[in-house]
């Protein structure tokens, strides 16, 4: 075997050359019991991406208006923690952020129930850590949500 084909080349990455040599790697969220496409399925990365950028521009609004007193560079911490209290306020009660609920999206338990009060505050907190974020896994779940066990699905 040659070992550009074990490897991947760097357009198609290493993924595409376990599928080559017969891995089978399934689809986002099918190790969850959640559907391919439509409602229930994973969220993807894009909406998710859309639906942060709604929430952290509300949140720098609310910040700028009200916590910094018109100072624009202050207010980024500030909104720091708006989107703390957004998130386990929102995601507690109702399951989706102004973002999410714009982008068709909700947070749900692994076994689709709610997610308990305790579960969406480590979720939030590590949210805000923004490194647990961008530690994705194969179906497309930050850390965050592998460590308060919940998932982003479509509406």
């Amino acid at each position: 075997m040659d070992n550009r084909q074990a490897i991947g080349s760097w357009l198609s990455g290493p993924g595409e050359a376990a599928k080559q040599m017969g891995a089978v790697t399934g689809y986002r969220g099918e190790r969850l019991g959640l559907p391919e496409v439509g409602p229930g399925a994973v969220a993807p990365l894009g909406r998710r991406f859309g639906a942060l950028f709604i929430d952290w521009s509300l949140c720098m609004l609310i910040a700028y208006g009200l916590l910094a007193g018109r100072n624009w560079q202050a207010s980024g911490n500030w909104a720091l923690g708006v989107l703390l209290v957004l998130s386990v306020l929102t995601v507690g009660t109702v399951g989706f952020t102004p973002g999410k609920r714009l982008f068709g999206l909700r947070v749900v338990a692994e076994d689709g129930a709610r997610l308990g009060i305790f579960r969406v505050i480590v979720r939030s907190a590590l949210l805000c850590l923004a490194i647990p974020a961008l530690v994705w896994d194969r179906d497309g779940r930050g850390l965050h949500d592998r460590l308060a066990r919940a998932v982003q699905v479509r509406i």
